[in-house]
Formats: structure tokens, C-alpha cells, sequence
């Protein structure tokens, strides 16, 4: 297969895609009415935002904003309809809140391991010989240590936190089969203890974002499996007729995970030139379609809900994840720009990630368009602010990736902290984010007990987002400058080097900051668990834009 051939493909492709939304838009399969959009919301439910991370004064706010938006009252049948519809959720969510509770805390238990092993390891980036005094503690494995607890420990533990607890409200039946996923977190997380062990004594296998040996990785697998398996029961026993988007997202991204960890793992096949290919294949892969479709299935659920609005355009939350699904195979490979792999693989990995411009933008105008009008709600929606900036901080990687793939780009950036810089934009911009609102909006529902301290939630929020602004702009402007002097032949390589320290330290200024609201958030967290703080009646669970307030008081705990 050669260049031309690749290139011609994709126009194509293209094309053909181009037709395809034409005809959609002919057949107005993108007007705001599709019924689809309804299904997570209750008979008269539209127009009643929830949430339970507000307080009463935020839930006052909200309630004043959306009163302004012109949505019919229901009549006292309606309201009673909905209250029963209402007391049906509360027993889905009872059904997963000990499962959710299992991930959730392990979530919040790996993100400060891989908080403070991050910020360890970027404080010797400018100060190579602190804590050296034991192995584990050098920067090759500590930096290791941090990559594995965030991308095997809090991530995945959140985000399938998340989908437990989402799978019995979109499909609007109780879990089942509960206790393989609580099965399926034990044995994930004694791979992952035994897999930082592993990495911390000296023992890995070589490969980033594949340091945990092959043998502990099955572990990883098997759990991955049992995990999944609440989702297949649980669509077998599903009372609704469409599977709503989320659900789609859910399901591929669990499909997806234990396929390309499985082959990324399998031991004596990958050797040379291919294990590099290979290894980029699933770096890039498991951050594409695992954990964003994640974020995006969280997303497309809690932003609705928070709003009472459904998403604007339905089939384009279809074709974000179509296009996902087909674009994103093959990008990680513009990572080996100038590598001695083949030709015909960069250029379609190129080719690949400028085309992920169009499932990205599938999704940020219907965000867009979806939040119009409601945007005032952000100053008072703890869990909206979150979902919203992770909404966008999405737009703006993938749109980043997509020109950072170009050839002159790739030139200055590549093995550089510019693509540091990026991968946080994603990791952590986007997908961190979400979870974070994420977990505000389903932890009054796990526990029936509202967040006590609403003040450190907002602290938490100012805390990453001004530590991550210095985090990011930092190693975005000391990764170029790095570039241009590596790519200066008057200059030493030192120099290189030299041009980085002063960005290398507002990493470092960032990442405590950012850790110090992990660990706000942790603290919260616990307060919440241990029913701390002032005394409430429960999680409200709808915030209405008219004369009747009962129903979120009677099904509200």
C-alpha cells in the first residue's frame, strides 16, 4: 500500500462522509426533537435539573435560572406520575451504590499515590539528586510508579465507578450481577499492587504504558472481564427500547480494554521495530477508546441532567461515536515520525488524526449547543463547572493532537515536554475533570448524604484548574523552546536542557497544586463517607422552575 493509495482513501472516505451528513440533514435526522434524547429522563421531567452536589443556595440559584427558560407546569397527575418514575431510579441507584462505592474509593486512593509519585518525580526533573538514597525512589521507576496508578489505578477505578453506577439508570432496571464487579475490582487492584511492586523493585517490561509484567497483567485482564460482566446482564434485563448513547460508549470502551491490553501484553511476540509500533498502537488506543468514550458517555449523561435539557442533536452524539470508533484505530503511530517504521503507517497515521477532527467537533457543537442558554448555571453547579471544562479542555486536545500529527509540527515537539503538556491536556484536562463532576453528582446517591462542605468543592475546582493552567502552559512553552534548541545545530545539547528548568519548576508549582486539591478532594471525600460535618436530610434530588418542590424532598434520599 502506498502513500497515494492511503491518501486517495481517505478523500474518499471523506467524501462519502460528507454525503452521508448532507443526506442526514435532509432528512432532519439532526433536528432537536429525536425521541432517543428523552430516554434518560422521566415523564415530565425535562426542565427539572438535578443536582445533588448543590447546595440550598445553589440549588435556589439554579432553580431562579431555569424558571426563565419557559417550561410548562405539570399538572398534579403529572407530578405524581413522575414521583413514582422518581422512586424507581433511587431503587436502580441503590441497587449499584456498593459496587460504585468499591471503585470510588479505590479511585480515590490511587489518585493520591500517582498525585504525589508525580509530583515527586517532577521535582527531580529539576533537582535530579533528591531522595536517592533508594532505588525505587529514582526518577525511572518513580515516574513509572505514577504512570501506572494513574492510568491502571484512578482512572480506570473511577470511570468504571461511573458506568456501574450509570448502567441501572440507562437502562432503568436494578444492577445485576453486582458482585462480579466488586470481584473483578479485587482482583484488578492486587494486579495493580503487585504490578507497582513489580516496577518499584526493578522488575518491568520495558515498554511505556506497558511497565507492568506480562504475568501480573493477566490479573488485569480478568478483572477487566468480571467487570463487564454487570453490563450484559443488565442490558438482558434492560426496560427501556433504545440503548441511549452512553450506553454505547460504555459498552465499546469495555469491549475495547481488555482486547488491546490483552494484545499489547502477549509475552514473546512483539520484538524490534514492531514492539515499538505496537507499543504506540496501544498507548495511543487506550487513551482513544477507553477512556475517553468513558468521559464522553458521562458526558453526554450528566450534562443533560444537571440542565434538565435534552442533548440538542442526538444522530450527532451517533456520529461522534462512529467516527471515533473508525478514525482512532491507527493515530498513535504519529508518534514514530522519522522512526524507521514505514511510510504508508505514518501517513495513515496522520491522515487518521486529522480526521478525528470530525468526531470532535460532532461532540463540541453539540455541547455547545446543548448548554445555550444555560450557561449561567455554571456559577451554580459545582458538578456542571467540571463537566463543562472537561468538555472543553476535550476539544481543545484533540484538536491539538490533530495538528501536533503534522510532519512540521512533529518536528519541534517530538521528544519534547510539549507532548507531556498534551497528554495531561487529555488525561487530566478532559478526562480527570469529568470524573471529578462526576463523582460529585453520584456520591449523594451512593451514600444518601449530601457533600458537608460545600465551600471545598469549590476549592478543589480552583485549585486544579489554576494548577493545571501552570502545569500546562509551562511545559507547552518549555517543550517548544526545547524543540527549537534541539533542532539548533550552533547549539549544544545542554542547552536543550538548560531552557527547560525554569518551565520544569512551574510543572512543579502546578503539580502541587493540583495535589493539593486531590487531596482536598480526598479529605471531602472521607468527610462524606464518615456522614461529617453539618447535619442534612439527604441528597435533594431535583431542583424544579416552579411551584411544586415536593418531589425532590420525598424521593430525595
Amino acid at each position: 500500500m502506498d502513500t497515494v493509495t492511503i491518501l486517495l482513501s481517505s478523500f474518499v472516505l471523506s467524501i462519502t462522509g460528507l454525503f452521508v451528513f448532507i443526506w442526514s440533514l435532509r432528512k432532519r435526522l439532526f433536528d432537536a426533537t429525536s425521541a432517543a434524547a428523552y430516554v434518560i429522563f422521566s415523564s415530565g421531567e425535562v426542565g427539572r435539573g438535578e443536582e445533588p452536589a448543590a447546595n440550598a443556595t445553589q440549588r435556589a440559584g439554579m432553580q431562579k435560572e431555569a424558571a426563565g427558560q419557559g417550561h410548562p407546569q405539570l399538572t398534579v397527575a403529572e407530578e405524581a406520575t413522575l414521583q413514582g418514575e422518581l422512586a424507581l431510579r433511587v431503587e436502580a441507584d441503590q441497587s449499584s451504590a456498593f459496587p460504585t462505592f468499591v471503585f470510588l474509593s479505590c479511585a480515590i486512593v490511587w489518585l493520591i499515590v500517582g498525585s504525589l509519585a508525580g509530583l515527586t518525580s517532577s521535582i527531580k526533573l529539576h533537582q535530579p539528586d533528591w531522595l536517592t538514597e533508594q532505588a525505587w525512589l529514582t526518577f525511572g521507576r518513580l515516574r513509572s510508579i505514577h504512570l501506572n496508578a494513574v492510568a491502571y489505578g484512578w482512572a480506570p477505578m473511577a470511570s468504571l465507578g461511573i458506568a456501574t453506577w450509570l448502567l441501572p439508570r440507562l437502562l432503568k432496571t436494578p444492577l445485576i450481577g453486582g458482585r462480579f464487579a466488586v470481584l473483578g475490582a479485587m482482583i484488578w487492584n492486587a494486579g495493580l499492587i503487585a504490578g507497582l511492586g513489580c516496577i518499584g523493585a526493578g522488575i518491568n517490561d520495558g515498554m511505556e504504558w506497558l511497565e507492568i509484567p506480562w504475568q501480573v497483567g493477566i490479573l488485569l485482564v480478568v478483572g477487566g472481564a468480571l467487570v463487564g460482566l454487570p453490563l450484559v446482564y443488565t442490558l438482558q434485563a434492560r426496560k427501556v427500547e433504545h440503548l441511549y448513547v452512553s450506553i454505547w460508549y460504555m459498552g465499546a470502551a469495555l469491549f475495547w480494554f481488555p482486547i488491546l491490553y490483552f494484545i499489547g501484553k502477549l509475552p514473546m511476540t512483539h520484538f524490534g521495530v514492531e514492539q515499538a509500533t505496537m507499543n504506540w498502537w496501544y498507548g495511543h488506543n487506550v487513551l482513544g477508546l477507553f477512556y475517553t468514550p468513558m468521559a464522553l458517555a458521562s458526558v453526554y449523561y450528566f450534562l443533560p441532567k444537571i440542565i434538565g435539557r435534552p442533548v440538542q442533536s442526538y444522530n450527532l452524539s451517533l456520529l461522534g461515536f462512529w467516527t471515533l470508533a473508525f478514525f482512532y484505530g491507527q493515530v498513535g503511530g504519529h508518534h514514530l515520525i522519522g522512526g524507521p517504521v514505514p511510510g504508508w503507517l505514518i501517513t495513515l497515521a496522520i491522515v487518521q488524526s486529522i480526521m478525528m477532527i470530525v468526531p470532535v467537533l460532532s461532540f463540541s457543537i453539540n455541547q455547545h449547543l446543548t448548554m445555550r442558554g444555560y450557561f449561567s448555571l455554571l456559577k451554580y453547579s459545582p458538578t456542571l463547572r467540571f463537566i463543562v471544562l472537561g468538555g472543553m479542555m476535550y476539544t481543545l486536545s484533540s484538536l491539538q493532537g490533530s495538528v501536533e500529527a503534522l510532519r512540521s509540527i512533529n518536528t519541534i515537539t517530538h521528544f519534547t515536554h510539549f507532548t507531556v503538556a498534551h497528554a495531561h491536556l487529555g488525561m487530566y484536562g478532559f478526562f480527570t475533570m469529568v470524573m471529578f463532576g462526576s463523582i460529585y453528582f453520584v456520591m449523594p446517591r451512593v451514600m444518601s448524604w449530601e457533600w458537608p462542605y460545600p465551600s471545598l468543592i469549590a476549592a478543589h475546582f480552583w485549585l486544579v484548574v489554576a494548577g493545571f493552567a501552570i502545569y500546562f502552559i509551562g511545559l507547552s512553552i518549555g517543550g517548544w523552546l526545547q524543540g527549537m534548541a534541539m533542532l539548533d545545530p550552533n547549539q549544544p545539547f545542554m542547552n536543550s536542557v538548560a531552557v527547560t528548568i525554569p518551565y520544569l519548576k512551574a510543572r512543579s508549582i502546578g503539580g502541587a497544586l493540583m495535589t493539593l486539591g486531590h487531596l482536598t478532594f480526598a479529605g471531602h471525600f472521607i468527610a462524606m463517607v464518615l456522614r461529617n460535618g453539618p447535619a442534612r436530610t439527604g441528597a435533594a434530588l431535583l431542583h424544579v422552575n416552579g411551584r411544586n418542590a415536593a418531589i425532590a424532598t420525598a424521593a430525595g434520599a
